[in-house]
């Protein structure tokens, strides 16, 4: 499992350097939009984040646990670890890391926006979407890079929230820092560690 962890990580650090590069691009033209519009535009991409990151976390648990047929797999242990994996692990990623990093900052209008409580409905129904798609088509290629992309996004936007008026030069390297492992740490271990510390032989 720890070589495992350890490959997966090195695999994706490359194209997370790339997503962060492109986010701090995108915070460069988006810095003055806003607060209110950069908020609507963090609860398109979290949310979104959210369904993709249950959906890979849930298929990466059922194509393990129950390679040959999905009726072996309990449904309800699938619920729980899509879900924990999804909206623990996008919650961390989102909101919580970039709200670190704007404390850090100091910037104006710094605020955690932790969606499952803000948004509740909205948040926890992605969620179960994801799940319930993962049980009846598991998926996991093209959505774990669709999941680096959102999750860049959503925290991007985090941040945008956060910066008010004006930014000085310095603070670019922090936010990439922060977009970095934002993405990175979160991402890895929701699609592919969480769901195999239940899956005896991954």
């Amino acid at each position: 499992m720890l070589k495992l962890i350890v490959r997966e990580l090195r695999e994706h650090v490359s194209f997370t350097i790339v997503g962060a590069i492109g986010g701090i691009v995108l915070v460069f033209f988006f810095r003055n939009i806003p607060h209110e519009t950069a908020l609507r535009v963090f609860y398109i991409f979290h949310p979104a984040h959210v369904i993709l990151s249950a959906l890979v976390t849930s298929s990466i648990y059922q194509l393990h646990k129950c390679p040959t047929s999905r009726l072996k797999c309990n449904i309800w242990i699938l619920f729980l670890i899509g879900y924990v994996g999804s909206i623990g692990i996008a919650t961390l990623s989102d909101s919580l890391i970039p709200y670190w990093g704007e404390i850090l900052l100091r910037l104006p209008k710094s605020a955690p926006h932790i969606g499952f409580i803000e948004h509740f409905w909205l948040i926890n129904s992605a969620a179960v979407l994801g799940i319930a798609i993962a049980y009846f088509r598991p998926n996991t290629k093209f959505p774990h890079s669709g999941h680096v992309l959102l999750s860049t996004c959503a925290s991007l936007f985090h941040v945008i929230m956060a910066i008010g008026q004006g930014m000085s030069w310095y603070i670019y390297p922090v936010i990439f820092m922060f977009l970095f492992l934002a993405v990175w740490l979160p991402c890895c271990i929701s699609d592919i560690v969480f769901p195999l510390l239940f899956v005896k032989n991954p």
